[in-house]
């Protein structure tokens, strides 16, 4: 018979509630996130991962974008000493972002904002642009391309962006190929289920 998922699990370092635990039920009477806000986006652990693997240097800049609960950029405040701002157009998302800041002990920084309205200003300093499952809908990469372009003019050294591979994914990365001489890799977790995907790599040139 297989085992019940825990309500509480450490996975890459960062520490999450199943959407059972009791302080997340409490939250959801109080907060209801729009866009599928209301659970972890499954691409955050194949960035988590990808990124151990580069063995990025401590003190980035990082600004995870739709960024939901935010465990990935939890992830690099924790793991990597990163100074983190989380970015999501929807404020309902920051509570459980920052229960989970709490159960992790660490700070990381929220900006509402939609990623097509990203300035320079805001990109201002940033190392590392991040998001994961960003284009889950067919319009999305038209919203997506115009904050790569304002991070690279701001300097932005690299975007990932993780995604299972859905066709908006695969169009925008297509996209970034052409324009931007990107790189995307097939990659997959064990922990904490088997999980593949697709992470879209940009560099600054």
């Amino acid at each position: 018979m297989p085992q019940p998922w825990p309500e509480e699990k450490t996975c890459h370092g960062v520490s999450f509630y199943h959407s059972r635990h009791t302080r997340i039920r409490q939250l959801k009477r109080l907060h209801s996130p729009r866009d599928f806000g209301y659970r972890v986006w499954t691409s955050c652990w194949l960035l988590m991962d990808y990124l151990r693997s580069l063995r990025t240097p401590p003190g980035l800049r990082v600004m995870d974008v739709g960024c939901g609960w935010g465990l990935a950029g939890i992830y690099c405040a924790k793991n990597l000493q990163a100074t983190v701002t989380c970015v999501d157009a929807d404020p309902e998302v920051f509570p459980y972002l920052r229960l989970h800041a709490e159960l992790n002990q660490v700070q990381v920084a929220t900006q509402c904002k939609r990623y097509e309205n990203l300035t320079a200003q805001d990109l201002q300093g940033i190392d590392l642009l991040m998001g994961a499952d960003i284009c889950f809908w067919d319009e999305m990469p038209e919203q997506v391309l115009p904050m790569i372009d304002q991070a690279l003019a701001s300097g932005v050294r690299l975007i990932l962006i993780a995604d299972p591979g859905r066709s908006s994914f695969e169009r925008l990365a297509n996209d970034c190929a052409v324009n931007y001489g990107a790189s995307t890799l097939n990659f997959s977790v064990r922990q904490p289920h088997d999980i593949s995907g697709r992470i879209l790599r940009i560099t600054n040139r």
